[in-house]
């Protein structure tokens, strides 16, 4: 077993008042500009009242297996809120007014309210008559990439550690986005069209949370890792399954459900975290 470290994140860290951590735990003079790595037992947590001082100063922090980042081989990341900062089907919806509608829906699948299958038919459902010209407006004009995407991809390139997209959202933006940035998979749902014209139905597999999950383990097994090798990434509760199924889940601003089941959490800062979880 892998020796244990708690992992501070901060883009000052050294201005941060750690003193009250320093009441429980050595800290060590050295370290990089934005992180601090200090050795502790696999079962360490923090007291709460140190964890909430923590906070407060906007420090991302996490008990994590000491690893190097080459030691990885797969990060598996959702797309909405999770790699861009959007929810695509909700501004979608925006192309028919029915965007606070469908948004609401949204919202409470990923709070785990709903089962995410019958709430995404139902909201598709509701983009019936939709012109597919819409959706590429939404992908130029409105989707913005998640701050440090472009940085953890460039990483993962620099490591060979693959990347996989897998959403509960759309084929016509993971496969736009999987050329643009040159990811090694994507998988999501397609939207089923006629003369150019959405259905409201979709085609083929459902990607729900047991499809995430699956599509890890297949991944996984097909590059011959380990599961502590294998990083996923998400925010809501349809990624719980795949978070559980990683060696290390991930939280990137998440809903409280996805967090209670995630090894480390990103609360306040960008996905340029996920590198700084490692050596």
């Amino acid at each position: 077993m892998k020796p244990h470290v708690l992992v501070l994140q901060h883009p000052t860290i050294a201005s941060c008042d750690l003193s009250r951590l320093a009441r429980h735990i050595s800290i060590p003079t050295a370290h990089l500009p934005t992180s601090i790595r200090i050795p502790v037992t696999a079962g360490f947590s923090l007291p709460d009242d140190i964890a909430q001082h923590l906070n407060e100063q906007k420090i991302d922090y996490a008990v994590l297996p000491d690893m190097k980042f080459e030691e990885l081989g797969l990060i598996v990341s959702d797309m909405d809120s999770t790699l861009i900062t959007i929810e695509c089907i909700d501004e979608i919806a925006a192309g028919v007014g029915l965007k606070n509608q469908v948004a609401a829906i949204t919202e409470r699948s990923m709070r785990g309210e709903l089962d995410f299958e019958q709430s995404l038919r139902e909201r598709v459902g509701l983009l019936k008559g939709l012109q597919e010209h819409v959706l590429q407006e939404v992908y130029d004009q409105v989707l913005q990439l998640s701050p440090g995407a472009e940085y953890l991809l460039a990483e993962c390139k620099k490591h060979d550690v693959k990347f996989m997209l897998v959403s509960g959202g759309f084929t016509f933006f993971t496969d736009r986005l999987k050329k643009r940035l040159g990811l090694d998979y994507a998988y999501a749902n397609q939207l089923s069209s006629e003369n150019s014209i959405l259905n409201g139905q979709l085609n083929g597999r459902i990607i729900d949370a047991k499809a995430k999950a699956d599509l890890l383990t297949e991944h996984r097994n097909a590059l011959g890792l380990e599961a502590w090798q294998v990083v996923a990434v998400g925010d809501g509760a349809n990624d719980i399954p795949m978070l559980e199924a990683a060696g290390i889940g991930i939280a990137y601003r998440a809903k409280p459900k996805a967090q209670a089941h995630a090894d480390a959490c990103i609360n306040h800062h960008g996905l340029e975290a996920i590198r700084g979880w490692f050596a």
